[in-house]
Formats: structure tokens, sequence, C-alpha cells
């Protein structure tokens, strides 16, 4: 790991052990990181925070890491079990002090934006469901305004 920089020297064993795995995974495609990114879902800077343990990658960015290094299903299996390790130990940012506005780590700060939890996912369709009534209600009277008037 010639061309890295120094990981932290306080960071978990976990992080650290999945960390090193990962940048010897990154340079065994040979890939850089802008090729990495062009081939992943993750841009350049995020794979540079990810390999320098700035940040947890995302579960799918060790997946597709992992396929283009083109690790087998059980090589893969092993490195989402470093992943899930490493994540659970991984540094909690703290919030700064005074700063009641500055977002707090989640509980799962891999989840990707487009992966809404269920309980926003049913709130959302309970919502739906209620504006769709609505709009039935409102259709229903308007036919029947309809029909009284055409029949009055």
């Amino acid at each position: 790991m010639g061309g890295w920089q120094p990981l932290p020297e306080d960071l978990p064993p976990e992080v650290r052990h999945f960390v090193e795995q990962l940048r010897l995974l990154k340079d065994r495609t040979g890939l850089s990181l802008a090729a990495l990114g062009a081939r992943t879902a993750y841009s350049k800077s995020s794979w540079h925070r990810y390999l320098n343990a700035t940040q947890p990658p995302p579960r799918q960015a060790v997946t597709a890491l992992c396929r283009i290094a083109g690790l087998r299903d059980a090589e893969a299996e092993r490195f989402t079990v470093r992943w899930e390790l490493a994540v659970q130990a991984w540094p909690r940012p703290a919030r700064p002090a005074g700063d009641e506005n500055a977002p707090e780590y989640e509980d799962d700060p891999t989840r990707p934006w487009w992966d809404t939890p269920e309980q926003e996912t049913v709130r959302r369709a309970g919502v739906g469901l209620i504006l769709y009534a609505v709009l039935l209600l409102f259709l229903m009277l308007l036919i029947l305004l309809v029909a009284a008037v055409a029949l009055g």
C-alpha cells in the first residue's frame, strides 16, 4: 500500500483491518480512483473518503468493488462481514459544542439516500392513501352535484 496516506492512529482495529483490506482490493483492480468512480455509482472523492477511513462506505459501494475485483460469492460474503464489523466500530463524529443544528450521526450512516427507512415509506403511503380518499370523496360529491342539477 505504498501510495496510501497513513490511517489515523486511533482507528478501532476492525475499521483499520477493513480499510486495509479495502485498499488491497482496490489496488487489485488496477484502477485509479477516478476510474473506480466511473465504474461504480460513487465518485472519486467518495472513494477517497472510504479508502482513507474518513467515512464508512455504503454496503453497495463495497459490493461494487468486490464485483469489479472479481471476488467470488464466498470471498465477497467475507468482505461484507468485515464491512458490518467495521461499520459497528466506526468512530462517530461528535456534534460540535453549542451547535444544535449540526446533524447527528445516524444509526446507519451507510444507507444511501435512495433507501428510505421503512417507517418513512409507510408514512408516505398513508399520506398518499388519505389524499387519494379525499380526492375520491370530492369527485363523488361533484358527480352528485352534477346529477342533482341535471335532474332538478
